[in-house]
């Protein structure tokens, strides 16, 4: 499996058929029973592919939860799927909901079937973003220096709602249409931010904070006008309705889980950038340690 993009078989077919992922686990000392809910099993918990601070708050949730005696597993998938396993019940969790706009669509249309438990970031903005020395400074001066640009915006894995927003409202409100918007995915996108930098050209990206990639690239955030890509959002937790049922405690402790930008960038940094390998328990571990204060106080 490609490291941030592991996509289960059963989830590329979750629009065709239904998920069948929940598993049959062992109580433990800590786990599901102990704490009063009805659920013995895994606590199922879905990652969107190639979103890094949504990765990087399961594993940290995983390891937090596995320390407390539960059992975690995490299916990397698509944002679609994972909002109708919710629905479902196939998933319990999702922590990578952007609202009140990218992800509003899907809320829209699932919000009856899954629970909302509020936002653990309130610093989250979509953006397009491009090399620091750029010779633009704004959205609107783009169409005119595309062609420094080669006449391209490297996106990320389509369907998301950040593809859907540059593709529906930034391209034509600020006249793009020469441009083309690339579809891709994270990891791609970043490989084709690596190679622009190491080459000293242009690259027109989207991007969105918060991302390790900030701290990691000369990179700047182009000015938007009109204000096409929204304001400032929040990173919410997005349950399955079943899940305070079933996991009453985890419920409590994700409800009220707050995690400001400069921890999330560390620990984004510890996963993405300084580490190059692809188990990320032992990374986790490491971090927890140098920050137990803080992680001890989500499950206080």
């Amino acid at each position: 499996m490609t490291k941030r993009n592991s996509i289960l078989s059963a989830v590329a077919l979750a629009g065709a058929a239904t998920l069948a992922l929940a598993g049959c686990a062992g109580t433990t000392e800590t786990g599901s029973s102990a704490d009063g809910g009805a659920a013995d099993r895994p606590i199922e918990i879905a990652v969107f592919n190639g979103w890094d601070e949504g990765i990087a708050a399961s594993y940290l949730w995983q390891t937090i939860l596995e320390d407390k005696g539960y059992e975690v597993e995490l299916t990397f998938a698509d944002v679609a799927p994972v909002y109708q396993g919710l629905a479902g019940g196939d998933f319990d969790l999702v922590l990578d909901t952007w609202l009140p706009i990218t992800h509003a669509d899907y809320m829209e249309q699932y919000g009856d079937d899954v629970e909302d438990l509020g936002a653990w970031n309130d610093e989250a903005k979509l953006t397009i973003a491009v090399n620091e020395d750029a010779p633009i400074d704004s959205l609107d001066e783009l169409a005119a220096a595309s062609a420094d640009f080669g006449n391209r915006i490297v996106g990320i894995e389509p369907g998301s709602g950040l593809m859907r927003i540059t593709g529906d409202e930034v391209v034509p409100g600020y006249g793009l249409e020469r441009m083309e918007l690339i579809e891709s995915s994270t990891p791609a996108m970043l490989a084709e931010l690596q190679k622009a930098t190491n080459a000293g050209e242009n690259i027109a990206i989207t991007m969105w904070r918060p991302h390790w990639a900030y701290n990691a690239f000369p990179i700047k955030d182009l000015e938007d006008p009109k204000g096409l890509l929204g304001d400032t959002e929040g990173i919410h937790s997005v349950a399955a309705t079943s899940f305070a049922a079933d996991f009453p405690e985890v419920h409590a402790w994700i409800s009220n889980f707050e995690m400001p930008s400069d921890t999330l960038y560390s620990l984004e940094d510890a996963l993405f950038n300084s580490y190059e390998g692809d188990e990320y328990g032992p990374v986790v571990q490491e971090w927890i340690a140098a920050n137990q204060e803080w992680v001890d106080s989500l499950t206080s």
